[in-house]
Formats: C-alpha cells, sequence, structure tokens
C-alpha cells in the first residue's frame, strides 16, 4: 500500500513540476526582443478539435511523458519525433495508446479518457497545435 502511494505521490509531483515548467516557458516566451518580420511571431493557430476538456486530461496524463520526452515518448511540438509513429496510421497509434507499447502504460495514465480523446489529442501532440 505504501509503494502505490509513493507512487502516486510521484506522479503527483512530476505532473505539478511538468505544468509548473509549461507555465513559465509560456509566461517567458513573451519576454524576447520583438522581431521586425511579425510572421516569425506566429502562434499555431488552436485546434479546435482538442476540446478544453480533453485538454485537461492531457495536463493531468499525457504532460508526464510527453513534453520532455520521458522514458522515449515524442514530444509535443516536435513532428519530427512523431514522423515515423504517424506513418504507421492513426489506428496503430490508437492501439498503441489504449493497449500499451513499449514504455507506454495501457491508456498513458489517462483512465478517464475515450477514443475521441486519445485521437485528438495524438494528433495535437504530433502537430503541435
Amino acid at each position: 500500500m505504501r509503494c502505490a502511494a509513493h507512487t502516486r505521490r510521484r506522479i503527483e509531483l512530476r505532473t505539478l513540476m511538468a505544468s509548473l515548467a509549461l507555465l513559465a516557458t509560456a509566461l517567458l516566451s513573451g519576454c524576447g526582443e520583438p522581431s521586425g518580420d511579425s510572421t516569425s511571431n506566429a502562434q499555431p493557430a488552436a485546434n479546435p478539435s482538442v476540446s478544453e476538456a480533453a485538454m485537461a486530461k492531457w495536463s493531468r496524463s499525457c504532460v508526464l511523458c510527453h513534453v520532455n520526452g520521458e522514458g522515449g515518448a515524442p514530444r509535443v511540438g516536435h513532428p519530427e519525433e512523431w514522423l515515423g509513429r504517424i506513418e504507421q496510421g492513426e489506428t496503430v497509434l490508437l492501439t498503441h495508446t489504449i493497449e500499451g507499447y513499449k514504455r507506454m502504460p495501457p491508456l498513458g495514465y489517462c483512465m478517464d479518457c475515450e477514443a475521441e480523446d486519445f485521437e485528438a489529442l495524438i494528433r495535437f501532440m504530433a502537430h503541435g497545435s
């Protein structure tokens, strides 16, 4: 029982640390000197296929591995790291997500995600928007 509580606490701490890192990155990204080229600062458009509820699920599960590439996970916003996986097709990616694959646990720690959530979140992470 102590081991499960310790693991859960470590996961909560990692989630908090990853969330703080994302927040710090977001806050500091606006601190640079303005560029003369307005297109170089353009942010990717929000992906309307990712609901706010799905992003909340992402922030407490997917973020644990896909922000820093823990365990070899492809990082969000790095399409080159997703290329080999995308080439396998969305069906294979969804199956790996649901059943687990190599170091990725089944459901990627998102016990309340539905298949539609996973599909939208995979697209979000693979394409960075």
